[in-house]
């Protein structure tokens, strides 16, 4: 049965309706067989019975019996099936490529599953079983699995790599210490393992660290990204109102000026017609006129002729139009008037802007008070750090790294190196100032210039004369004379932009900076000018706009 069953294929054991080895198979009557259960199932359906191979149509639903013969087939073939999956399951035991094999195994080479550092061979689970049992082998050293054992050999004298010079920085025999390495700082392989992998956890740990810190990064970048987006939406969204409204203002401009100049051509036109009316009416009484007198002319009767004519001599009472005039209207400055008028609707608008503007960097505010340690010694700053004005006498204070021992000027104590900040400080009342931020380490000693890349600051100076300290320094033309100036810092945008806070105006920005390093508020009181630029510079508390 076993070697008849080993030359029949699987199709010949598969029901064609279940697509599996045959259950329980019976025989139709045309010779084809099924599971009895799914030629019973097919039949309660289909009426007539019908084979579902040839087709062939029964008129009654035969009598079926289960035939013995296939059925010890498909059992023995089954159990074959069975034999033969077991059989690959235990050749999948042997090694596959990229694993160790059994250096005793012959024919299919199994997994190895230890090596032997005294034997300097691999074995698979069957043949490690002396080293597991027996006395003497149970002292060599096992360990998982490696290739290429001869290489943990020395190759000078075929002894087993178990030290580590440290003067050579390589693995060595125990002979090598008697030759090359002689008195040599040797320790053993164990050592000097624990001690590297120590070091190594050391790596791992700085290496893990610096990953972390990359993390960091990638966060407050992708952090920076979504905040450019969302104040992008924002500006977006702002300058599509904005301009809408400015189109529409346009607009509304544009259509008066039109009503306008029609409503004029219109009274104009409408005048004319009126004139033009009652001449033709004058017209029409004076051709009845006419035709009345050229009739009489004719006439014969001289009595009628005589009692018509002191009426028809005398001429219709008609206008004098000598004086009438129909005078194209004037246009002139019409379109000048709508856009000045179109202009301060645009400058009213505008200053809605910068108020709204000004009223979200004011959300930025931060609390910012003058650090000692860098103010000149010409300079007094208040006790709450709020304030700082220049004197004629020379303090005597210590000449510290971070003091400006020669210009007047002191750093906030406050440093930025990310997102953004805003304060405020009044100037009123004076004749010279210096404002803005600078980097950390600017140069503090001696004569410094405020236009290098260092500094980004504005400047009152002579009185009425102020100046953005860019390279080139520019002239800046103020419509007003600020009394409170606020100063915004986008770090990572690389902006510095300046308000004067009561006229709701920008100043100036200077923009497409580049900041590596911490950012620090500066200051310049100017000096006292024998007391005419004696008043301080105050850092004010910001009083958030309400719209």
């Amino acid at each position: 049965m076993s070697a008849a069953s080993c030359l029949l294929t699987e199709d010949q054991f598969l029901c064609s309706i279940c697509l599996d080895v045959f259950t329980h198979p019976v025989t139709t009557p045309c010779g084809h067989n099924f599971c009895k259960a799914c030629i019973t199932d097919h039949w309660d359906v289909n009426v007539p019975p019908n084979c579902p191979n040839c087709k062939k149509l029964f008129s009654t639903r035969p009598e079926l019996q289960v035939n013995t013969f296939i059925s010890e087939m498909a059992a023995q073939f089954r159990l074959s099936a069975q034999q033969k999956a077991s059989s690959s399951s235990s050749e999948q035991q042997a090694a596959q490529p990229g694993e160790v094999p059994c250096d005793v195994c012959t024919g299919t080479k199994v997994k190895a599953l230890k090596s032997c550092l005294v034997c300097l061979v691999s074995y698979c689970e069957a043949h490690l079983k002396p080293h597991l049992t027996t006395s003497g082998l149970k002292r060599h050293q096992l360990m998982d699995p490696m290739e290429k054992l001869e290489a943990r050999m020395c190759t000078k004298h075929d002894k087993l790599l178990e030290l580590f010079c440290k003067t050579d920085q390589m693995c060595v025999c125990m002979f090598c210490t008697y030759s090359d390495h002689k008195n040599h700082d040797v320790v053993p392989l164990r050592e000097e393992y624990e001690g590297k992998k120590a070091e190594l956890g050391k790596t791992e740990a700085e290496v893990q660290q610096m990953i972390q810190k990359r993390r960091l990064k990638i966060q407050e970048i992708k952090r920076s990204v979504k905040l450019s987006e969302e104040q992008a939406d924002r500006e977006v969204l702002e300058g599509v109102l904005v301009f809408s409204a400015l189109k529409e203002s346009v607009e509304r401009s544009q259509a008066e000026l039109m009503d306008t100049i029609k409503e004029k051509q219109r009274k104009t036109q409408k005048e004319a017609e009126g004139f033009i009316k009652e001449l033709e009416q004058e017209i029409s009484e004076l051709k009845k006129r006419s035709t009345e007198v050229e009739q009489l002319s004719r006439s014969e009767d001289h009595l009628h002729f005589l009692q018509s004519f002191r009426i028809l001599n005398t001429a219709p009472p008609t206008k004098d139009w000598t004086g009438v005039r129909v005078s194209p209207p004037s246009y002139n400055g019409a379109v000048v008037r709508a856009v000045n008028q179109l202009e301060k609707k645009l400058s009213n608008q505008m200053k809605k802007l910068l108020e709204a503007k000004l009223k979200r960097v004011q959300q930025s505010a931060v609390d910012v008070t003058l650090d000692p340690h860098t103010a000149n010694p010409y300079l007094i700053l208040s006790g709450d750090g709020k304030q700082v004005k220049h004197v004629k006498r020379k303090k005597n204070l210590p000449n510290n790294p971070e003091r400006f021992n020669h210009c007047p000027n002191v750093l906030g104590k406050q440093s930025f190196s990310s997102g953004r900040f805003y304060y405020e400080v009044q100037v009123k009342g004076k004749t010279d100032w210096w404002l803005g931020v600078v980097r950390e380490s600017i140069d503090r000693k001696g004569f410094v210039s405020l236009t290098q890349n260092d500094y980004w600051t504005i400047r009152l100076w002579n009185q009425n004369e102020y100046l953005a300290c860019d390279d080139p320094p520019v002239d800046l033309s103020l419509e007003s004379r600020p009394e409170k100036v606020g100063v915004f810092v986008d770090y990572e945008e690389g902006l510095v932009s300046f308000y004067d806070v009561d006229a709701t105006a920008l100043i100036y920005s200077f923009t497409g900076c580049c900041f590596t390093e911490k950012l620090y508020p500066f200051f310049s009181p100017g000096l006292y000018n024998n007391y005419k630029n004696s008043t301080p510079l105050i850092i004010s508390a910001v009083n958030h706009r309400v719209e």
